[in-house]
């Protein structure tokens, strides 16, 4: 309907016969081919009766949502911080009883979105993103070209294994060529980090990170998270003191950020094997799987900073994210 065209205002009896017809289709679910058979009138004529059903206002699209699920909080959360998209998973918890959830929304969104041809970069530092690959069926054709790591290993040799199995795993599933950084995530000095970016192995993975189509990362607090406190937690005191006297607030693939999402310069991002911040940056679809309530502060801020472009995060960590509290 033009929009600058008033509606005309039937009389009475084209009303009674608008309201019959709309009955007849929206309430006793007879095809308009019966209707104009029944009513003697021209199929044509029944279909713009129905429509103008809805411009006079006897008809009224109503959408209900079904239990569980939160597209309105969804449509917010993209208005509110220019993503590209947002899944929010029904359920609430303030630690860690929301990763089984957020591991299952989160495959789901990628059984559905990776459709084939995708390089995809992934930050093996999470345990949401280790639910999540947990709970991902196996596609029966290829949808992803290449699945590369973007964070060295870090801490106890027995937990960085669990880097590798993901990123073997992801590909496994989804039918890629894994590609491994052969390298730690966290040295102990600028000079040694320098000298490993440019041995032939790890430079070879870095060719890689420009071609990235999507990368899939965990957004971490400033408090180590249980895994990598488990590993020993690289994040030594002594960083962690530095980072916050900086203003971090969280990071993402060990790329610490303040709260208004902006990059903490410091020696300990000088330390780190991984993705650049500008290289994430350029890669078209950044999902990021994060919820609980501690981790509130350093999503916000990834949001912020534009870290992640697409956010699957649970109820609670959505209400709060856009009610600014």
């Amino acid at each position: 309907m033009n929009a600058n065209r008033a509606v005309r205002r039937p009389g009475l009896d084209e009303l009674r016969l608008l309201a019959k017809v709309a009955r007849m289709y929206h309430e006793k679910g007879i095809r308009q081919p019966q209707i104009a058979a029944e009513l003697n009138l021209s199929q044509a004529r029944v279909s713009r009766m129905l429509k103008q059903a809805v411009e006079v206002g006897i008809v009224h699209t109503v959408v209900t949502m079904p239990s569980g699920v939160h597209s309105d909080l969804e449509d917010e959360l993209q208005g509110r911080y220019g993503l590209r998209d947002a899944v929010v998973v029904d359920t609430i918890g303030a630690g860690d009883e929301v990763l089984p959830a957020l591991g299952s929304g989160a495959a789901a969104y990628l059984d559905m979105t990776l459709t084939g041809g995708h390089v995809v970069g992934i930050s093996s530092w999470s345990e949401t993103l280790i639910s999540a690959v947990d709970r991902m069926p196996r596609k029966s054709v290829p949808v992803v070209d290449k699945v590369v790591q973007i964070v060295g290993g870090l801490g106890d040799a027995a937990v960085q294994m669990q880097a590798t199995r993901l990123t073997a795993r992801f590909a496994e599933l989804t039918g890629g060529m894994p590609v491994y950084l052969p390298a730690p995530g966290l040295v102990g000095t600028p000079a040694v980090r320098r000298a490993m970016m440019n041995d032939v192995s790890v430079r070879d993975v870095l060719g890689t990170w420009g071609q990235l189509t999507d990368a899939l990362v965990g957004i971490g607090s400033l408090e180590p998270s249980p895994l990598l406190q488990r590993s020993g937690n690289a994040v030594a005191e002594a960083d962690q003191d530095e980072l916050r006297r900086l203003g971090a607030v969280g990071d993402v693939c060990f790329r610490f950020f303040d709260e208004e999402g902006k990059l903490v310069r410091s020696t300990f991002d000088q330390r780190v094997i991984g993705v650049t911040a500008k290289e994430l940056l350029a890669v078209p679809r950044r999902i990021g799987v994060a919820g609980g309530e501690r981790k509130y502060s350093a999503i916000r801020a990834a949001l912020l900073g534009g870290w992640v472009n697409i956010l699957i995060t649970d109820l609670a960590m959505a209400h709060r994210l856009l009610d600014g509290a």
